[in-house]
């Protein structure tokens, strides 16, 4: 049975001009908007009927291609953004003679925050009268969106309602954008608060009074900063805090008892947070289960493919991400930026942390998905840790294998890749197995070598014994002569060393341990054990 839809012009009501503009609408602004999809611009361009199409990483022309596809497909509308102004006359042309609706989306908005918020809005009752004039829903209709439009009339205001961390969950329409002051505008925009403007609402007392009081507080005017009077009431559970709806007063004052209105949304809020947490939270709880069991092979494939409504058939590969410390790699700020990044490329991509590591898995990946695509998929992960969190991370790439049933195998692989590059001489931060292919086998040997003492020639374990009681660096000149290939020069250069001092350190390391480093097998066994850990 095929949803009714919401009008799109509902849906550009609710979003408003601060995160998309209307280019072209051949069809009218009464086609159903049933659901959201993301194209990637490595998938080839598909949509849906009813579809609001975001055509992410097609700037421009780039977008013609998804515009023609979402025609034929019957979908309602694609967002694209333009790099310059003049894009858009290609554009509004191609999406005429497609039938399809052109939104263009502005630069500053992110995707993830457009797909989220558009997601609800569909999803949620807040739908026009007959008149095509949005109504004033009942508050108790478990829509964010739907409360923010009520609480807009109650107080006369401009609403939003955020988490604690400031991120927008939904807000209020406003009818003309010169009533919403910059704080509304970047807000909305950027999905959360901007830190210059929530560093002055600090400064000021504002976020300590919502997170200790139930009462609404007032923030007069500060023309100088773009920021209009504003009433911010805490939403709260007993003493826990879960977010704050804000009114920004327009271009009339605020109703008389706006804070009364306040306190009754913040009430209403807070029932629907406690709801949606725990529905959210025994869904995850659910989710992370099966894909834990699935990576370690704990549990079949089914499961999860019908709990989330995936293909068993179509390629999968697992991504593994490690950091120095597991500490920083599991910091909620770590595993939420890599869950962000890679569902900004691949929407069905799922995320588990498992002891020291950080695994996504990629499900329902395209057929013939280049490996340069998911290696530029890691690359972005791991340059936004360095460059916003200060965390170094490593990633690597398993292989894309065909279907969910060897998904076990490709974290194997993952493992692996990332086993070798903990070890050191892998100047990579992301690796797939091609690239470090002798890495990763030397590095598997010398775990071998780390488990089963027996195997170690127990010579070589009386020489790093001996440098460790009397502090020479007889077992570091050995392997350094070694892996020069016998050049005196070179590897005492590598040591920042005399020759005649190498030269000397090797004859010792002879005469200690009787080790003939003449043999080719006992140069090839020396070369391998002296690589551990020199506590072994």
């Amino acid at each position: 049975m095929t949803t009714p839809g919401l009008p799109l012009r509902q849906l550009l009501m609710s979003l408003g001009e601060p995160l998309v503009e209307l280019q072209a609408a051949p069809l009218g602004l009464d086609v159903p908007v049933r659901d959201v999809a993301i194209l990637d611009p490595e998938d080839p361009p598909t949509a849906s009927p009813g579809e609001l199409v975001l055509a992410i990483g097609a700037r421009g022309r780039a977008a013609l291609p998804a515009l023609r596809a979402a025609g034929r497909a019957r979908a309602a509308a694609v967002a694209v953004k333009l790099d310059a102004p003049g894009q858009a006359d290609a554009l509004r042309e191609a999406a005429t003679e497609a039938g399809v609706a052109l939104l263009s989306v502005r630069r500053e908005t992110r995707w993830e925050h457009l797909d989220s918020l558009a997601r609800a809005i569909i999803a949620g009752p807040d739908a026009p009268d007959a008149s095509g004039a949005p109504g004033a829903p009942e508050p108790n209709a478990g829509d964010l969106f739907s409360l923010a439009q009520t609480v807009a009339v109650l107080t006369n205001g401009i609403v939003s309602i955020e988490d604690t961390s400031s991120r927008v969950l939904a807000y209020s329409r406003s009818s003309d954008s010169d009533e919403v002051d910059d704080l509304r505008r970047l807000s909305i925009l950027g999905w959360q608060g901007p830190e210059p403007y929530l560093s002055k609402l600090r400064e000021w007392g504002i976020f300590q009074h919502l997170r200790s009081s139930d009462t609404p507080i007032a923030v007069e005017p500060h023309p100088e900063l773009g920021l209009r009077r504003r009433l911010a009431v805490g939403i709260r559970a007993g003493a826990q805090p879960l977010g704050t709806i804000w009114v920004q007063e327009g271009a009339q004052p605020l109703a008389a008892h706006a804070e009364q209105a306040l306190v009754g949304a913040a009430r209403v809020a807070a029932a629907q947070l406690v709801r949606r947490r725990r529905e959210l939270s025994a869904d995850v709880r659910l989710t992370q289960t099966l894909l834990t069991g699935l990576l370690e092979g704990s549990t079949g494939p089914q499961s999860l493919a019908t709990h989330l409504g995936l293909d068993l058939r179509r390629p999968a590969t697992v991504l593994a991400y490690g950091a120095h410390t597991t500490e920083a790699l599991h910091r909620s700020d770590v595993t939420g930026l890599i869950s962000v990044h890679t569902a900004a490329r691949h929407r069905a991509a799922l995320l588990a942390p498992i002891e020291s590591r950080v695994y996504v898995l990629l499900p329902e990946l395209p057929p013939g998905l280049p490996m340069t695509t998911v290696r530029g998929w890691a690359a972005e992960v791991v340059a936004a840790a360095r460059e916003h969190l200060g965390v170094p991370l490593r990633a690597a790439i398993g292989s894309t294998v065909e279907g969910l049933s060897q998904v076990p195998d490709s974290r194997a692989q993952a493992d692996r890749i990332l086993d070798a590059m903990g070890r050191g001489g892998v100047d990579l931060d992301v690796a797939a197995l091609i690239d470090v292919q002798a890495e990763v086998l030397v590095s598997e040997v010398l775990a071998l070598l780390q488990d089963r003492t027996g195997l170690r020639d127990p010579r070589l374990t009386a020489l790093t014994e001996y440098d460790r009681r009397h502090g020479t660096r007889l077992a570091e000149s050995v392997l350094a002569w070694l892996d020069a290939l016998g050049e005196v020069r070179v590897a005492a250069d590598a040591l920042h060393i005399h020759p005649n001092t190498l030269r000397y350190r090797v004859r010792r390391a002879e005469q200690l341990t009787g080790v003939d480093l003449a043999q080719p097998q006992q140069r090839l066994l020396a070369m391998l054990q002296l690589r551990l850990p020199a506590d072994e």
